[in-house]
């Protein structure tokens, strides 16, 4: 799976222009930065009309248990209270644009349970945006992993 993902990045990305105009790439940095605290807005608030317009058709999610989650089961959890967040908090935000894609990982601090019981904890998570031929762009993958705290060696 990881490799296709690769695959997919790199064929992408090779079909776009190499590069951003600098203006064009500060303006799509500030436009995801926006969506991310939408994201993260209509998630916590259960906006499912919302959640609904920033997940493309063929989104899929993988949860931190390796679970795939595609839209439509994300959002009949969010409808039916199975997946709750209390509350979301991001820092360590990097965005990287590869033609129509933006690529976001970050540190998220969470509260919340789902399916599989309590998640709250430290996590890495990967978004991937993609800019359709209207312009909007929409999340077609998440990832999260948790973050362990070190032990003893």
């Amino acid at each position: 799976l990881a490799a296709g993902v690769v695959l997919l990045f790199a064929v992408g990305a090779a079909a776009q222009p190499a590069q951003m105009r600098r203006g064009e790439r500060h303006e799509s940095r500030h436009e995801i930065d926006q969506l991310e605290d939408n994201w993260r807005d209509a998630i916590v608030h259960r906006n499912i009309p919302l959640v609904t317009s920033l997940l493309a058709d063929d989104y899929m999610g993988i949860t931190p248990s390796g679970i795939l989650q595609s839209k439509d089961v994300t959002l009949a959890n969010l409808r039916s209270g199975a997946l709750h967040f209390a509350s979301i908090e991001y820092t360590e935000r990097k965005v990287r644009f590869y033609g129509r894609t933006a690529l976001v990982t970050a540190r998220a601090e969470v509260r919340g349970a789902g399916p599989e019981g309590d998640f709250s904890g430290s996590y890495r998570y990967t978004h991937v945006w993609v800019r359709d031929d209207h312009g909007a762009w929409r999340i077609v993958s998440f990832e999260a992993s948790r973050i362990r705290e070190r032990g003893p060696h």
